[in-house]
């Protein structure tokens, strides 16, 4: 398989795209092109520094947070966001509409919520395997799993019949509402040549992309093609408060589910 297929849609969808984007969309809107070591091994313990007590460890069995990627901040949302949040109506697979605040407990409920770029991408079809190899283990740690992609209901369940993916995890944002109150990256060089996509061609990672995309279909991308545009990235929430929050700088650039696992492990800490 090619590496640009993975990466690139063909020549021809690229042209079509181009005269219907506004100059806004083909400037990022961070200058940040920081590039970090990206891993989706599940259930690696992080190493931790030496300390004179006993380090206390959570249902994952993951030491306290300390290492977290360093694009790793809730700084950068209001505290309404999730508020905000809450008012997006989405879709199920099957097609059904739900609020974002029905998807988890708004009181104590941990969730992570993992926007996918869209359906039809190759680097997310990794993502969600990925993600579905870590589900039993967030099972067991009480943390609900919401994968979210661009596209419509049918796109979602071309992935989650094909990868497979548990379909009651699977939600479909066709107008990308989710991804505009998270101010999540657009736009034509952030997709295509952000230094950060970079690392989708690394030799460590063809085993689980060329794994994640056996049964990989194009039929799966929006219809409407200027969803291929969209950035996803990745949340953890407790109710109301948003604990983790990394934006994918550029295609495949996804947040290390350590990071994941460390915060659902330790949500005060």
């Amino acid at each position: 398989m090619a590496s640009s297929f993975l990466l690139f849609p063909s020549t021809q969808t690229l042209q079509s795209l181009k005269p219907s984007l506004p100059s806004s969309a083909l400037s990022s809107r961070s200058s940040s092109l920081i590039s970090l070591p990206y891993s989706h091994a599940p259930f690696r313990v992080l190493s931790t520094s030496k300390s004179s007590g006993p380090s206390p460890t959570g249902p994952l069995g993951l030491t306290r947070r300390h290492n977290l990627s360093a694009r790793a901040s809730t700084s950068q949302y209001s505290p309404t966001v999730v508020e905000n949040l809450a008012d997006v109506t989405i879709f199920t697979a099957a097609g059904d509409p739900i609020a974002f605040r029905d998807l988890w407990d708004p009181n104590e409920g941990i969730a992570v919520v993992a926007l996918l770029r869209h359906f039809g991408c190759p680097c997310c079809w990794e993502l969600a395997s990925a993600l579905k190899e870590a589900k039993a283990r967030f099972d067991s740690a009480g943390v609900k799993l919401i994968a979210v992609g661009v596209g419509a209901p049918s796109k979602a369940r071309m992935l989650a019949e094909r990868l497979p993916f548990p379909m009651d995890c699977l939600y479909a944002d066709p107008d990308c509402k989710a991804y505009n109150v998270l101010d999540l990256y657009y736009g034509f060089g952030r997709t295509f040549f952000n230094p950060a996509s970079a690392k989708v061609l690394s030799r460590s990672r063809f085993d689980a992309l060329r794994n994640a995309v056996k049964n990989y279909t194009i039929e799966a991308t929006p219809d409407d093609r200027s969803g291929v545009l969209q950035q996803g990235g990745m949340f953890v929430f407790k109710g109301k408060e948003l604990l983790y929050a990394r934006k994918d700088e550029g295609t495949g650039d996804h947040a290390p589910l350590d990071d994941i696992f460390e915060v659902c492990c330790n949500p005060i800490a």
